[in-house]
């Protein structure tokens, strides 16, 4: 199994485990893809398909900004502007990671570690940059917006999962105190920071899916049974 299929597997059973084990249902909307370069149409240029990308991306920031209740036009031009170079970069680091990858993968097989040490290192030289990327959008976003409004754009970026889910473990399980309520919030919080830099929405749900995974493993050491809350839940909706 190559590489590209591997990671496109793992990611889907990922999002197939915060899906099965909290019952959740996303809208279409919600989990949207973000923006990729349109297919090539016949007599299509690199030039008018980049002119298509950047039209597909300010139209998914425009929908973001639209959240946010800016009244000046420049601000949320600004804005707009800023979170469609988000998209860019992010497109951008991630396409040369795969494609180092893909190098690997067509590399000869008969040598794992070397291999394995060359996709190490696309990935975390990926990393990296994406850690810078995210940190500049954060600041400059913090010069034009409120905290409030940065969380805005965070759960844009990320579909709302944050919010879905955490109402979806209150329900699930009534007798959460506080404490543990901080706990399962701060830990999707967390997860929200890097899915924002994921590269595409499965990509995304997998890192959801893994920070979901601690969640569930603090739930069940702090004395809860999420299979028999599942089940009270779902007779209590019969």
């Amino acid at each position: 199994m190559s590489l590209r299929r591997l990671k496109s597997v793992r990611a889907a059973w990922s999002l197939f485990g915060v899906v099965m084990l909290l019952g959740l249902r996303c809208p279409n909307s919600l989990i949207a893809a973000p923006p990729a370069i349109p297919a090539a149409t016949a007599g299509s240029t690199p030039a008018d398909e980049e002119a298509a990308y950047t039209r597909t991306s300010n139209e998914r920031a425009d929908k973001i900004v639209k959240t946010l209740g800016i009244d000046d036009s420049a601000q949320a031009t600004r804005v707009r502007d800023l979170i469609a170079a988000h998209y860019r970069g992010l497109r951008g680091i991630h396409d040369a990671r795969d494609a180092k990858l893909d190098e690997v993968k067509q590399s000869p097989a008969d040598d794992r570690t070397v291999a394995d040490a060359w996709t190490k290192v696309a990935q975390d030289q990926a990393n990296l940059k994406l850690n810078e990327l995210h940190r500049r959008f954060v600041a400059r976003l913090s010069v034009e917006l409120s905290p409030a409004q940065i969380e805005k754009v965070k759960d844009g970026l990320t579909y709302g999962v944050v919010q879905i889910t955490y109402n979806r473990y209150l329900e699930l399980l009534p007798d959460l105190n506080d404490e543990q309520k901080r706990e399962i919030l701060a830990t999707l919080l967390e997860a929200r920071e890097h899915a924002m830099d994921g590269g595409s929405s499965d990509e995304k749900h997998a890192i959801f899916g893994k920070f979901k995974g601690r969640i569930n493993n603090y739930i069940s050491a702090q004395g809860f049974d999420l299979k028999a809350a599942e089940k009270k839940l779902a007779e209590s909706k019969k």
